[in-house]
């Protein structure tokens, strides 16, 4: 069984800056792909960012140049640093992974992690 923990949502003011971390446990071989998604208020589940076993990364053009991802793949764990925050980052945010276990590779998803950004 796999789990991905979040942590690190919370409020803060536009201009402020928080970082999400997400811990994948379990019976895992390998990750491929890590990442970030995010739903706000009336809004469709949408991409902010993945970053693949490699170094290879991708950005929604909302967050290019404010958010980083990054992984440290020694704790199975991937980061999101927000920096520059708008109330319009405000939504729900889900960590993601592609995740190789014994029986073949699935995608799994965290519980969600609550960022609201204040103007």
């Amino acid at each position: 069984q796999v789990q991905l923990v979040e942590s690190g949502g919370g409020l803060v003011q536009a201009g402020g800056s928080l970082r999400l971390s997400c811990e994948a446990s379990g019976s895992i071989l390998s990750i491929a792909t890590m990442g970030w998604y995010r739903r706000a208020p009336g809004k469709q589940r949408e991409l902010v960012a993945i970053i693949r076993s490699g170094v290879s990364t991708n950005y929604a053009d909302s967050v290019k140049g404010r958010f980083t991802i990054s992984r440290d793949n020694a704790k199975n764990t991937v980061y999101l640093q927000m920096n520059s925050l708008r109330p319009e980052d405000t939504a729900v945010y889900y960590c993601y992974a592609l995740i190789s276990i014994s029986r073949g590779s699935n995608n799994y998803w965290g519980q969600g992690t609550q960022v609201t950004v204040s103007s």
